[in-house]
């Protein structure tokens, strides 16, 4: 066991020395923060996302980090007119009205763009940790045979919008997990050294947190995840929405998107999305011919997906 978590800790610590970026996306969750732990250039730059108007968790742990590894670290403080703004640079980009993928994506906007204002050519950020070491919680819930089985299926569909961000801003990507040393080991690792108790408590990507649980504090290491709406705040967006769109108004403009788009949307927040990717693409319908079909949205989906990317309905 000892020699697998010095192994992991090394090919961790190797990957971020290979790909060298000059700036960080830190939320100061386990994946950015373990990243950041291994950063020897001390001039690397830290950037942190917050939402101004809603309630977040991350820039505690971020500032706790930055301190820890002597990092400069820039605060993005966006109020809900810079989230409305990223959210429609965002659709533009990725080319959904995914609510979920949205707000989890503002965050990735906001911070490449700050980054790129600074005068950074490249950003590191956690992608691939959660979908290699299962981090999200409902793999906490699997059987062994089953997360075995899931992992094996995410990995063969997991995308990462921060790559089509990343390229639309002008600022190169650094994903250190996903290199491929690291992702073919990973891969390869017994599913029990990812979900594992800990204290009496059942914990994601365990092997990554004990590689790194003297590098940074327990409440780094140990602490639980949070997506990114969450963390930063931007999931305030849900409620502002709701409030912002009157009922009749909801009631109308979604019957007539039934009727004439064949586009079911669920929520007031769907709605303001959909309007926005409208302004500039196509119904959702019209892009790909397949025999399998959102029931909701009708955007082409392969047989076997359990989930639609374009409007976010799930499961399907």
């Amino acid at each position: 066991m000892q020699e697998i978590i010095s192994k992991i800790r090394t090919m961790v610590n190797n990957s971020v020395q290979r790909h060298g970026s000059d700036s960080i996306a830190l939320s100061g969750g386990l994946d950015s923060s373990i990243l950041a732990s291994c950063a020897e250039n001390k001039t690397i730059h830290a950037f942190t996302m917050v939402a101004k108007d809603f309630f977040s968790t991350d820039l505690v742990n971020a500032q706790l980090v930055a301190k820890i590894k002597d990092l400069q670290l820039d605060i993005i403080s966006a109020n809900v007119g810079d989230l409305l703004s990223a959210a429609e640079e965002t659709i533009k980009i990725l080319r959904v009205f995914n609510p979920i993928e949205i707000r989890n994506n503002i965050v990735v906007y906001l911070t490449m763009n700050a980054a790129k204002r600074s005068g950074c050519d490249s950003i590191m950020t956690g992608d691939g940790a959660d979908e290699l070491f299962a981090g999200y919680n409902f793999f906490k819930k699997m059987s062994q045979t089953e997360l075995e089985k899931d992992l094996e299926r995410i990995w063969s569909i997991m995308h990462f919008p921060s790559k089509s961000i990343a390229n639309a801003i002008g600022i190169s990507l650094h994903t250190p997990f996903l290199d491929p040393i690291v992702l073919e080991y990973a891969k390869n690792m017994p599913s029990d050294l990812k979900i594992r108790d800990e204290k009496g408590k059942r914990y994601g990507k365990w092997i990554l947190r004990k590689a790194f649980e003297n590098d940074l504090p327990g409440s780094i290491i140990w602490r639980d995840k949070f997506a990114m709406q969450d963390g930063s705040g931007t999931s305030g967006l849900t409620s502002f929405l709701e409030n912002l769109i009157p009922d009749i108004l909801f009631v109308q403009k979604s019957q007539h998107y039934i009727e004439h788009e064949n586009v079911k949307l669920e929520s007031k927040e769907s709605l303001y999305y959909y309007e926005l990717y409208r302004k500039y693409f196509p119904v959702p319908s019209s892009l790909y011919n397949s025999d399998t079909k959102c029931p909701n949205c009708n955007y082409a989906l392969s047989a076997d997906s359990h989930f639609c990317r374009m409007c976010g309905s799930y499961p399907i």
